[in-house]
C-alpha cells in the first residue's frame, strides 16, 4: 500500500489481484445485487488508488482497510437506495392524494349535513316524523 500512495502501478495491480475478489464478495452479500456489486467493487478498487495515502499501517491491516471502504461503500448503496425508494413511494402517494375539488365537495356535505340536523332538531316531533317518512 506504501508503494500505491506513491503511484506505483504495478503495486496497486498486486493489491488489486488481492483484494478484489474478497471485495466483491463482501459487496454482494451486502447489496444481493451481482450488477450493482460489481459496481460498487470498482468504484472501492478506484477509491483504494485515490486513498491510499491515507492509509496508516500501524492502525491495522490493508485488508482490514479496504474492507471497511467496501463495506461503508456497500452500506452507502443500500441507503442510498432506499432513500430513492422512499422519495418514490411518497411522490406516489402524493400522486393518490384526493384533488382539492373533491375535499371542497366533502367539506361543504358535511357542513350542509351539519345544518339540516340542527334545523331537523327545532321541528316538533310529527313535522319530524313527517320530513323523516318523506326522505
Amino acid at each position: 500500500m506504501v508503494r500505491t500512495a506513491h503511484g506505483d502501478q504495478e503495486a496497486f495491480a498486486e493489491v488489486y489481484d488481492q483484494v478484489s475478489g474478497p471485495v466483491l464478495g463482501l459487496v454482494q452479500r451486502v447489496l444481493r445485487n451481482r450488477a450493482q456489486a460489481e459496481e460498487v467493487a470498482q468504484d472501492v478498487m478506484v477509491d483504494v488508488w485515490r486513498m491510499a495515502g491515507r492509509f496508516k499501517p500501524d492502525r491495522g491491516s490493508a485488508m482490514a482497510w479496504i474492507m471497511t471502504l467496501a463495506h461503508r461503500r456497500a452500506v452507502d448503496r443500500v441507503r442510498s437506495a432506499q432513500a430513492s425508494s422512499d422519495r418514490e413511494y411518497k411522490a406516489a402517494l402524493l400522486d393518490r392524494s384526493t384533488p382539492l375539488d373533491e375535499v371542497t365537495e366533502r367539506v361543504e356535505t358535511r357542513l350542509e349535513l351539519q345544518q339540516v340536523r340542527r334545523c331537523v332538531r327545532g321541528l316538533t316531533s310529527i313535522q319530524r316524523e313527517a320530513v323523516t317518512l318523506a326522505y
